[in-house]
């Protein structure tokens, strides 16, 4: 399944939140474009300006809008309100 939003996460070796959130997204058939702050240095500078200082990973952009990290997900998910970002 391929979802309309655009889904990026930005997330590192070895993280467990990173699994979870990128599990989550999975598991709903979403389509995510990942990137690795820790292959990729550059791309931890862009996390931290679009997350507004956001160091931790995984960082989440749902439409260029700032989830925050895999908590923020998860309760999203769980009062029902992914879909409603998934859709804006």
């Amino acid at each position: 399944m391929t979802n309309k939003a655009k889904i990026e996460i930005y997330s590192g070796d070895y993280c467990p939140y990173c699994v979870r959130a990128k599990s989550l997204l999975q598991q709903r058939g979403l389509d995510f474009i990942e990137y690795n702050v820790q292959k990729t240095p550059e791309k931890r500078e862009e996390m931290i300006k679009r997350s507004s200082g956001g160091r931790s990973i995984p960082q989440i952009f749902i439409n260029d809008k700032h989830v925050g990290g895999c908590d923020d997900l998860y309760a999203l998910d769980k009062k029902g309100l992914l879909d409603v970002w998934l859709e804006a």
